[in-house]
Order: structure tokens, then sequence, then C-alpha cells
């Protein structure tokens, strides 16, 4: 079968590779119809530790069952199922008690050793998901695959960084990063009961695309003179972080009020950061962090999307074949692109 492939750093490629099979009873296998193109997948290929020559990337994919193991119980052929981005057994305490990322058997589609065991990715004609009858989502009626895409990453990251701001109705919410999780975050947020959404983001289109579906949007050097006009100078009541690094959680920390608080969702790679703690204490600051989990929160988000509440496919703005994969990772890299999607039949 055709794959996009780990060539070098920061490079792909399109290759042939062995079809998967089934290795474990609770194992599927997963025609893949849509595939996306990820920040986490770019991070992956720039810094490549743990990853091999001709590892299969990706981990947001939707698509029908072809084929399942004697275990699988909840899956037949012919299903059309959406995957999370990581696996998870679904018996043990940290699962039971719905931290899937915890799993001491997760593993993280297409990146290789970074998160676990390496684990074949999901931009492939097929795909061997572990776990299936966890790991796996049935896509309800009316949902199409482009919308089922997003359920396993980025609209779930955006919804986790929501749920824990613990948001009351009518609260300000700043958004910093208008990538597409970020984006997500801003939707999910308004799905959610927020008062006014700030979206912070220095370049013009993605603002943009935050403003037409609902946001206000500021450039980073004008973000807080917006904030203290819809709060009266006191501050976002909750900023969630969608950047990742210091720079964006000094950003969050200039912004959110009083006895307010950030959620960071943004990809960290630096190991330490310097809390402003003095401020964090006499200001009784609350700071969060948090990971997407799908396989938690599945069923919540295929009924917002299924409702009209969420629509997380307003970020595509472009779609590939599997051989123009490496372009639309070119295009994403250089912020050509927000959101690539590679279409197969």
């Amino acid at each position: 079968m055709k794959a996009v492939v780990f060539a070098d750093t920061g490079r792909v490629e399109v290759a042939q590779v062995s079809d998967p099979s089934l290795l474990d009873p609770t194992d599927a296998l997963v025609r893949v119809h849509r595939a996306a193109i990820c920040g986490t997948d770019l991070h992956t290929i720039g810094h490549p530790d743990g990853m091999s020559r001709g590892a299969v990337l990706g981990h947001e994919f939707a698509g029908t069952i072809l084929e399942v193991g004697t275990a699988v119980r909840t899956f037949t052929p012919g299903d059309r199922v959406s995957g999370a981005d990581f696996t998870a057994c679904g018996h043990c305490w940290w699962c039971r008690s719905g931290n899937h990322w915890e799993c001491g058997e997760r593993q993280f589609f297409g990146t290789g050793a970074a998160f676990g065991p390496a684990l074949d990715g999901a931009q492939a004609e097929i795909v061997r998901v572990p776990h299936a009858d966890v790991v796996l989502h049935p896509i309800a009626d009316g949902v199409s695959y482009d919308s089922a895409l997003f359920f396993g990453d980025i609209l779930a990251t955006g919804y986790a960084a929501v749920q824990r701001c613990q948001i009351s109705p009518g609260d300000t919410v700043a958004v910093i990063g208008g990538g597409p999780v970020g984006q997500m975050a801003s939707l999910a947020a308004q799905a959610c009961s927020a008062g006014p959404v700030v979206l912070v983001e220095p370049v013009e289109n993605r603002r943009t695309i935050a403003h037409e579906h609902g946001a206000l949007v500021a450039a980073p050097d004008d973000a807080r003179r917006l904030v203290d006009a819809v709060t009266d100078g006191r501050g976002a009541d909750v900023v969630i972080e969608a950047v990742g690094g210091p720079r964006g959680l000094d950003t969050a920390f200039g912004l959110v009020r009083r006895r307010g608080t950030v959620v960071s969702v943004g990809v960290h790679q630096q190991p330490t950061w310097p809390l402003p703690v003095a401020k964090a204490f006499a200001e009784e600051l609350t700071l969060r962090f948090a990971i997407g989990n799908a396989i938690r929160d599945r069923d919540q988000l295929s009924g917002l999307v299924t409702a009209g509440a969420i629509d997380p496919t307003i970020i595509v703005d472009k779609r590939v074949g599997l051989d123009d994969a490496p372009a639309a990772y070119e295009a994403m890299a250089q912020r050509r692109t927000l959101k690539a999607v590679i279409e197969m039949p």
C-alpha cells in the first residue's frame, strides 16, 4: 500500500510499504478515507528522536472497517469509524477513571517512540488499530468523514482545554494562538456558553477565520487593549494557551484577571519556564495543563457536531491526494496552509 513516511529530518515522502495485518485479537484494520496533517506531525519530522526512516506518519483519521480480530465486539467490516490519536487498553485504573492518556499501554499513532512504543500512523491507505473497541468510534449518521476526522485530536484537544477552564456562562475567554487547536478551542468555548472569546494571533488570515466564526480577534500587541475593552479592564476570566512555550505562557499571564485561570494546551518543548510566582500568589491565579482525550470526550464532540454547534471543517484550507502529501507538509510548515486534509477514496 501507499503511505506517507518519515524520510529524513524535516522531510517526508510517499512510499510503498507492507500492508498491515492483525497482530492481536483486539486489533482492527481500517481503510482510511480521510487523514490530516497536524502540527505534531511537523514537530515529529523536525525533531525526529525515536523516529525510524520509513515509519508511517499521521494520527488523525477516519474510514471504514476492513477486518477485525476475534476479540473485537463493537465493530464489523463496513462500519464507518473515526480514530483517537492514541491507544489505551480501556480497563486499567486510569482508563476506568477517564484518564486514558495515562494508560500504561498507550501508543501514539505515527510519532515514533515519543509517547510510548512506536506504532505506524494513519496517513496511509490502511491502518492497524490496537484495542479497537476502545480507540475507534462509530461515526453517527449525518456526520461526514471530514468532521469526524477531527474528533481524534485537535477538536478533542480544544474541547479538553475548555473543560479544564471550567467556564461559567458569560465568562470572557482569551485564546492564545490561532492555529488549528486554538481555532477549535474558540469554537468549543462558544459552544460551551462562554461570553466574548478573544483570539490572539499574529497571522492575519488566521485572525480572519476566527472572526468569521464568532471570535473577537487581536494581534498580540493589541490583545490587552481588546480584553480590557470587553471586561472593563479586569482581564479575561480564563485564558487558553494554545501555542506552547514561554512566550505563550507569558502572554496568557498578562491577560488573565485576578483569581482567573490559565489552561495551557500548547505542546511544550522547553523543560522549564520561570513561573511568575509572586504575581500568581498575590492574584490567586490557577495554572492548569490539558491534553486532548478523544476516547473520553468523543460522544460529546459528536453531539456538538451533529447539532451544528461546532463545525470543525472551517479550518480546512487545503485538500490533497496521498501523492501530494509532501507538498502539503511544506505548505503547513511555511504557514501558507492552516490545515491540510489527505483525501483517499
